[in-house]
């Protein structure tokens, strides 16, 4: 029996196991999607661009993989360029990204770092302010750590510190350093999750920083709408990237859907991020989209 298109309504991720952070290259078949978007039949076309970004320069974390590699593709096919900011563990997938963005024409700069020390944050912007010539027009927060633990009385200290200074502490500090080089028009995306509004229970340090990113963002865009600067976020629900196979035991694996009866690709993420990113989105700052494939949540 032949298996599901990744945007068939019934089709399951493989269920498989990796050690943190996971490989993209390492991911089971059907592989993630990058530039490949729904048909009305449920399979898929290349995304078509109409240069919404063209000349912009973007820094995006997490870049390697999942939404942030579908992002800078995306972001390239509609001509921006794009500094990736990634582990060094991720290499593999830093290089691979890199090689897809420029094959659509952009630079792409890479910058393996750890974002929990804020000196490194400093460091990212720094790069990419020498590399763009003064200039930053999109920055998409979106590196994240999460591992399951079902109950807290087995979540540990360090696991919650680490997931805050990973998941929240490095947006504040990316956004503080890049704002001095944004001028009106400029965005600010960041990436929290479906998690924020359901109350995930076996990821509660997970999505306690999403709420708090959710937060963070409403703030920063009031305090720098009078600017023209926007500040959005993302709120993804489940999406096929290395995170699934590195973090999720095999029960939440076997029950990694939505209402649409099947997860999102990162392409079907980016696309969101695109359009925050634009100047489609010219009246939209302080909000979240909500691509989590039908859940109705409020907030």
């Amino acid at each position: 029996m032949a298996s599901k298109s990744q945007f068939e309504t019934g089709h399951k991720v493989p269920v498989t196991h990796q050690s943190f952070p996971g490989k993209e290259g390492q991911m089971p078949n059907p592989k993630p999607l990058f530039d490949e978007i729904p048909t009305d039949d449920g399979i898929s076309q290349l995304y078509k661009a109409a240069g919404k970004l063209e000349g912009k320069k973007a820094i995006i974390t997490g870049g390697d993989s999942g939404i942030g590699r579908a992002t800078a593709i995306l972001f390239a096919m509609e001509g921006a360029d794009s500094l990736i900011a990634y582990l060094p563990e991720e290499e593999d997938d830093a290089q691979e990204t890199k090689r897809r963005v420029e094959g659509y024409g952009r630079q792409c700069h890479l910058i393996p770092t750890d974002l929990t020390d804020p000196q490194n944050c400093e460091r990212v912007v720094d790069k990419a302010v020498d590399i763009f010539g003064g200039k930053i027009d999109i920055l998409f927060n979106n590196a994240a750590y999460q591992m399951m633990v079902e109950d807290i009385k087995d979540l540990s200290g360090d696991q919650w510190v680490h997931t805050f200074n990973t998941n929240i502490h490095p947006f504040f500090y990316l956004s503080k350093y890049a704002l001095p080089q944004m001028k009106r028009g400029s965005t600010i995306i960041n990436n929290a999750s479906i998690n924020a509004y359901i109350g995930r229970p076996d990821l509660l340090d997970y999505t306690s920083t999403k709420g708090a990113i959710v937060s963070f963002t409403r703030g920063l865009s009031n305090q720098q709408i009078g600017k023209g600067i926007r500040v959005n976020a993302i709120a993804p629900g489940p999406v096929w990237t290395p995170l699934i196979p590195a973090t999720m035991t095999e029960a939440a694996q076997k029950q990694f859907t939505s209402p649409m009866g099947r997860p999102a690709q990162p392409s079907e993420i980016a696309t969101c991020v695109v359009f925050l990113a634009s100047a489609d989105s010219s009246f939209v700052s302080g909000q979240t989209i909500h691509c989590n494939g039908g859940t109705v949540v409020s907030g």
